[in-house]
């Protein structure tokens, strides 16, 4: 296997939860999905033995589920292990024969009084309604570690097994094909500034005492002419910048964006997990999903916009920075 490393930085945006998870084994929270798109989220609801803090959470990909990419996590290192598959697949009408098999994320700290989510976004190829997927995966603490990777027997219940893996029971194909879940809770209403029309936003819950935090739009220009996203504010955080995620010699990098965001004449532009973001820095009060961000985008051309953001869960959105394609 091939063994790739992105180290990343804790001012990423972050992945976070409100609630602590009531049940005591890992789990995926999308337990049912219909062959196709499929984004795996692994909850991890506590620590090893003695309430000691996770470190390291290491998921095995399954045969089976395909196109695998990982969704960098704030605060801690990716890794990816590669290899072939048992057989051949056919994604977006080309053959595929090898992918990700193993996901690592590590350097990181998730105290037992909190849970979190690990998110993979794939393909359901080749399975048949009722086969279940395993997504094996072991946490690692200082003093030893919980490996979720016992599969049930026939017939067995799999909550009377003490560390059952994870699975995904496929559905019939008519039952959802495509994964387009939505981020729950209440829209922030579609905003006009002159030629340009602001929708979708939306910014990421945090967990208490992280420092930054994201927000995601889409901008539509209608005009003949290009504008620029130049700048933002918020009186909820020290610094607000647009940033971008890219990998450079393998490496996930983000960064701001100099000279502005431009939005071509007639274009539309989508700040997304993964991509172009608006980055929080020095948030004063950790963002809790249901509440709303106050933000003013400054254009180049459209001047000052204000905008009042909805707060959403981590595991909210059609997140489909895992795929390639755009044709959903």
């Amino acid at each position: 296997m091939r063994r790739i490393l992105f180290p990343f930085a804790a001012a990423c945006a972050l992945s976070a939860a409100s609630i602590v998870a009531a049940h005591a084994h890992a789990t995926l929270e999308k337990s049912e999905a219909a062959p196709g798109s499929y984004k795996a989220v692994l909850k991890i609801p506590h620590g090893c033995d003695g309430g000691q803090a996770t470190h390291t959470v290491r998921l095995e990909i399954p045969e089976g589920y395909i196109g695998a990419k990982p969704m960098p996590k704030a605060g801690w290192e990716l890794a990816v292990e590669k290899g072939d598959y048992a057989k051949t697949y056919k994604l977006h009408g080309e053959e595929v024969k090898s992918g990700v098999m193993v996901v690592t994320w590590s350097g990181g700290n998730l105290p037992d009084d909190f849970y979190d989510e690990f998110a993979v976004s794939g393909t359901l190829a080749d399975v048949e309604e009722g086969q279940q997927l395993f997504f094996k995966a072991t946490q690692v603490c200082d003093k030893g570690e919980v490996a979720w990777n016992e599969e049930p027997a026939a017939g067995q219940n799999p909550h009377s097994l003490e560390h059952p893996a994870p699975a995904v029971t496929i559905l019939a194909a008519s039952a959802g094909g495509h994964d387009h879940a939505g981020h729950g809770g209440h829209e922030a209403a579609p905003v006009k500034a002159g030629d340009l029309e602001i929708s979708g936003a939306w910014a990421r819950a945090m967990l208490p005492g992280q420092p930054t935090g994201g927000a995601y739009l889409t901008i539509a220009n209608k005009g003949k002419a290009a504008d620029k996203l130049v700048g933002a504010t918020s009186p909820n955080a020290g610094k607000v910048e647009v940033h971008t995620m890219e990998v450079k010699d393998d490496v996930m990098v983000m960064r701001s964006v100099e000279g502005g965001l431009e939005i071509p004449a007639g274009e539309t532009v989508e700040l997304k997990p993964g991509g172009f973001h608006v980055m929080f820095m020095g948030v004063k009060e950790a963002f809790k999903e249901g509440a709303t961000v106050p933000v003013t985008l400054e254009f180049e051309h459209a001047g000052k916009v204000d905008m009042q953001v909805p707060v959403k869960a981590a595991n909210g959105g059609d997140d489909h920075s895992g795929h390639e394609h755009s044709d959903h």
